[in-house]
């Protein structure tokens, strides 16, 4: 069904902001907490949620930039910066994860002892404020906000192994689990920069949003009785939710601008329930000297 992108818009800046807030916060009560323990581990992951938050401050600019309207220079307007949010946020993600595995295989052979209590209570206080924000874009439909989400379901995971790790430490005296965990954890998140990174470029290169939307559509055309055949149709989305439509619809007979006009508003009605939110439509009848090969 269709929906109001630009309700999803204000509600993805808003929630980006929130989360913003809320990591940053937490950052500056992670350094402390991490000095007070004496757990490098800690440190290292408040300087990776440092990174986290100049992302999420990255993302909740580029989604508001996203808003603006076309002008001279974006004829289509600000839709896809968004996704250059998405891009930096891989960049900085993949190059977290990096250090990550840099601090993290080291201690395989050479563990860290830390006090374990303090651990296990920055861990739920960890998990609990990016669950939150994990929570609040749970709802968001851009690329960028996949790619915080993503960003926050690491820091939930990473404090989930740093609390089983702790209660390890606390309980058997075996320091080696956190950075096992650590490793598992940052190689699950590699992979899905991967996944997310791969769907961004698709967007970026016009790709069609999925083979099932574009299913859809060319069904819609095939089963419409007004028209006699359509081609040269190109289906592809500004930013992971925005889709554009153009066509060529082929028609029986010249109709009256009138008729013309009620067919083409039936069209894009139909189309906006797939979720097809700008329609580009050109008509001409099975006569018309039309260039078949045109892009």
């Amino acid at each position: 069904m269709g929906h109001d992108h630009n309700h999803h818009s204000h509600s993805d800046s808003s929630n980006l902001s929130i989360a913003f807030f809320l990591n940053l916060a937490f950052t500056i009560i992670e350094i402390i907490g991490g000095i007070l323990t004496n757990s490098v581990a800690i440190l290292s992951d408040a300087l990776h949620d440092l990174g986290d938050s100049l992302s999420l401050g990255l993302a909740w600019y580029f989604q508001n930039l996203s808003k603006k309207a076309k002008d001279e220079k974006y004829s289509y307007g600000y839709k896809r910066f968004s996704l250059l949010g998405a891009i930096i946020n891989s960049i900085i993600l993949t190059v977290g994860s990096i250090f990550i595995l840099q601090e993290s295989i080291p201690r395989l052979f050479n563990p860290d002892p830390a006090e374990p209590k303090g651990m296990m209570v920055l861990a739920l206080l960890g998990i609990i404020v990016n669950g939150a924000a994990i929570f609040k874009l749970k709802d968001d439909h851009g690329m960028n906000s996949k790619m915080v989400s993503l960003h926050l379901l690491e820091d939930v995971l990473g404090w989930v192994a740093v609390l089983i790790g702790s209660i390890v430490m606390y309980f058997f005296g075996l320091p080696i689990i956190d950075p096992l965990l650590s490793i598992a954890i940052t190689c699950f998140v590699i992979y899905n920069v991967i996944i997310n990174l791969r769907s961004t470029l698709k967007i970026i290169l016009q790709g069609t949003p999925s083979s099932e939307k574009l299913q859809l559509v060319t069904s819609y055309f095939d089963n419409l009785s007004d028209i006699q055949g359509y081609h040269d149709l190109h289906l592809w989305s500004m930013d992971g939710s925005y889709n554009v439509l153009t066509s060529h619809i082929i028609l029986e007979h010249s109709l009256p601008l009138a008729q013309l006009d009620e067919l083409k508003s039936k069209i894009k009605e139909d189309l906006h329930q797939l979720n097809i939110d700008h329609c580009t439509l050109e008509f001409e009848t099975s006569e018309s000297d039309c260039d078949m090969n045109e892009i």
